[in-house]
C-alpha cells in the first residue's frame, strides 16, 4: 500500500509519500512562509521525484491540527481536492501525533509542544517502550506552567520536542531537571513521513474519513472567533 501525506498545521510544509515500512521520498521545508502557494509544487516534485503518479497510489493522509488554522486550511484544501478528483481515500491525522512518533525511539514519556501562542502550548502526552508509542492523554492548550504540573510526579523521563520548545523548555527545566530532555534538532520538528506511516496504518485497518466532513481539530477557538463572540456577547447584554 502507497500513501501521500501532507502537513501544512505549522510553520513546517511537507510532502511524503511512503509504502508498507519504507519511506520512498519526502519534501521537508522549514522557512516559515506561507505554505498556499508551496504545497501543490511540493506534491509534484515529490512525486515525479518518486517516480510516480497520483494514479499509482492507494490514499492519502494531511495532518488535521492542532496547529495554525490557516495553515490547515491549506492543507486539507490541498489533499481534499486530490481526494475528489482521484478518488482516493483519505485520513486526518492529528499534528502531535505525528510529532510524538519522532520519540518512537525514546523509553519513557514523550511530550510534543506546538506553540499556541496567548503564552500556551498545544500538547499531548505519550509513553514511548520498545519502539512503539501509546498516546495517554487528550489534546489541550496548556501554559507551561501548568504542563509543568502534570509532568512533575515520577520519575520517568521526558522527551520534549516540537516549535513549542521555546515558549516552555526554561520553565520545564526548573520544574523537572534532569528527567527532561529536549529533542535533537533532527527530530524536533512534525516530518510529513510520520504522518504518511500513521496514514498507512489507518488505511491498512480499514479506516478512512469523510472527505465532506474531515474538519481541522483546533483544540481552541481562533482569536477572530473569540472577537466575534465576545462582539457577540456584548451585543445580547
Amino acid at each position: 500500500m502507497r500513501v501521500l501525506a501532507v502537513d501544512s498545521a505549522t510553520g513546517v510544509a511537507g510532502v511524503a509519500v511512503a509504502e508498507d515500512d519504507r519511506l520512498i521520498a519526502e519534501f521537508f521545508l522549514n522557512i516559515n512562509k506561507a505554505h498556499s502557494q508551496r504545497l501543490m509544487p511540493m506534491v509534484a516534485q515529490t512525486l515525479q521525484e518518486a517516480v510516480l503518479e497520483l494514479g499509482d497510489l492507494d490514499g492519502l493522509a494531511v495532518t488535521i491540527g492542532p496547529g495554525s488554522f490557516t495553515g490547515l486550511r491549506i492543507g486539507l484544501a490541498t489533499v481534499k481536492g486530490l481526494s475528489l478528483t482521484t478518488g482516493l481515500p483519505l485520513v486526518g491525522v492529528p499534528t502531535l501525533d505525528v510529532l510524538a512518533r519522532n520519540g518512537m525511539g525514546w523509553s519513557g514519556l514523550v511530550c510534543p509542544v506546538l506553540n499556541a501562542r496567548r503564552q500556551e502550548v498545544y500538547t499531548c502526552l505519550y509513553r514511548a517502550a520498545g519502539g512503539k508509542i501509546e498516546r495517554l492523554s487528550g489534546y489541550l492548550a496548556v501554559s507551561p506552567q501548568l504542563l509543568g504540573d502534570i509532568l512533575a510526579p515520577g520519575d520517568e523521563p521526558v522527551l520534549l520536542l516540537g516549535d513549542g520548545v521555546e515558549v516552555c523548555s526554561k520553565i520545564l527545566v526548573d520544574r523537572l531537571g534532569s528527567k527532561l530532555c529536549v529533542a535533537h534538532a533532527a527530530t524536533l520538528l512534525p516530518r510529513a513521513a510520520q504522518a504518511a506511516f500513521i496514514g498507512l496504518e489507518r488505511l491498512a485497518n480499514g479506516e478512512s474519513d469523510s472527505l465532506h466532513s474531515l474538519s481541522p481539530l483546533y483544540v481552541r477557538q481562533s482569536e477572530a472567533e473569540l472577537k466575534w463572540a465576545a462582539k457577540n456577547q456584548a451585543c445580547k447584554g
